[in-house]
């Protein structure tokens, strides 16, 4: 977790620098736009592959080439000559983007090889506060780095940082995991298979990523919600910048900074309380705390674009982050729920929803905040989340008060 901590941090430093370079190396806002496009879009395109590449690689080799191809891209593009540089930024795009959802499908779907059934939650729970550290760490740095010693140095920096977890990486004293074992689990949450679905792994016939989904009753529900908040979060993302050049015009980043720092705490105090909760209990946060965490993430992002006086907002967004944490421990360790043969194809499926519900958020966010207001945009955005969310809480209620099917004779 220290080694994708680390990773992370040069992730987040580098969605400053990568964006700047690319405008000041090809001059054009649209450039931007397009690298973007191609990175999400090779993210997309390995979500597919990635349940395919972990049925015949372990997690663990995986990972480690990731981090090795995303360091030797990163190198690639400090060495190329200025008539190569648009090549090589094309280069990074697909890499990065196709590399970074496999590490992170691989890492998630072998956790529980890493650390046993019952203690996944808490493991998922110490990934994600190492992330909220290093997106803090790396945003906050991205402009003193590029602005003292230059893009050169910010992807050395990159090429380091992955370099750092490719060792971690090889340190694991494990196998892999992610692509066998035998999916029991020690914890006290249900496994995802329910009632009915023990022989769903042996009636995989289509396309394994689909049955996955098939594995248990409502998980493809789950995966659509996912998909719906990932274009709800396009349009946080996309509507920060301008609400906050209303608020000050001359210093635009001020308000985003501590917007981020701010979510980004509540999202590490959130963890903490998970990480106890699972020692005390021996339990993991399961579908419905995903389920009224996305509501509550959703209905903090919309009030946080109310004009509410800054001392409320800073609360908003402690809430935010707080409920952004919530429901990425519950949504994982629910996943990791899944027998092990089908938990790398669902977790690769997720990964191509995500993706696929960003990318599509982004490009039609930024159309409709030329036209609206960052309240509506995100309104909208948000509030399709909402009812999705409410839809899938009530579906799960009603597994849960459903008598058990009676085993075939």
């Amino acid at each position: 977790m220290a080694g994708y901590a680390v990773s992370s941090y040069g992730t987040f430093l580098n969605m400053v620098a990568l964006n700047l370079f690319v405008y000041e190396t090809t001059g054009r806002a649209l450039a931007m736009g397009l690298f973007m496009a191609v990175r999400l879009a090779s993210g997309f395109a390995a979500g597919l592959a990635a349940g395919g590449l972990l049925a015949r690689f372990t997690a663990k080799s995986v990972m480690l080439w990731t981090n090795i191809a995303q360091a030797s891209v990163m190198l690639l593009l400090v060495l190329a000559p200025d008539g190569l540089r648009t090549a090589a930024l094309v280069a990074v795009s697909v890499v990065v983007g196709s590399c970074g959802t496999l590490f992170m499908v691989s890492l998630r779907s072998s956790i529980p090889e890493m650390v046993g059934e019952d203690r996944r939650s808490w493991a998922n729970s110490l990934s994600i506060t190492g992330r909220s550290l290093a997106m803090v760490a790396g945003f906050a740095s991205a402009g003193v780095v590029v602005s003292l010693v230059g893009y050169t140095a910010a992807f050395v920096v990159d090429t380091a940082t992955f370099a750092v977890c490719a060792v971690t990486v090889a340190l694991l004293p494990i196998p892999g995991g992610g692509g066998g074992g035998d999916g029991r689990s020690g914890g006290r949450e249900k496994p995802a298979v329910g009632p009915g679905d023990e022989a769903a792994p042996a009636r995989r016939r289509g396309p394994a990523a689909l049955a996955a989904l098939a594995a248990a009753p409502g998980l493809a529900l789950m995966v659509a919600l996912r998909g719906v908040d990932a274009l709800g979060s396009s349009s946080h993302n996309a509507a920060l910048p301008v609400y906050s050049s209303g608020l000050d015009a001359s210093r635009p980043a001020v308000f985003v900074s501590a917007f981020w720092c701010l979510w980004a705490l509540g999202n590490i105090v959130v963890q903490q309380l998970i990480q106890r909760y699972a020692r005390r209990t021996g339990r993991s946060v399961g579908a419905l705390g995903f389920g009224w965490g996305t509501c509550l993430m959703s209905g903090a992002f919309i009030l946080a674009f109310a004009g509410f006086p800054l001392v409320a907002t800073a609360a908003i967004a402690l809430v935010a982050g707080a409920a952004d944490g919530l429901t990425e421990v519950s949504y994982t360790s629910h996943l990791q729920t899944l027998p092990a043969g089908l938990r790398a194809h669902a977790f690769g499926l997720s990964a191509t929803v995500e993706n696929l519900g960003f990318g599509a958020g982004m490009i039609l966010v930024a159309a409709a905040l030329d036209h609206y207001t960052p309240l509506t945009v995100v309104g909208w955005s948000h509030g399709a989340a909402l009812v999705v969310a409410a839809v899938f809480l009530i579906r799960v209620r009603g597994l849960r008060k459903a008598p058990p099917v009676p085993p075939s004779p």
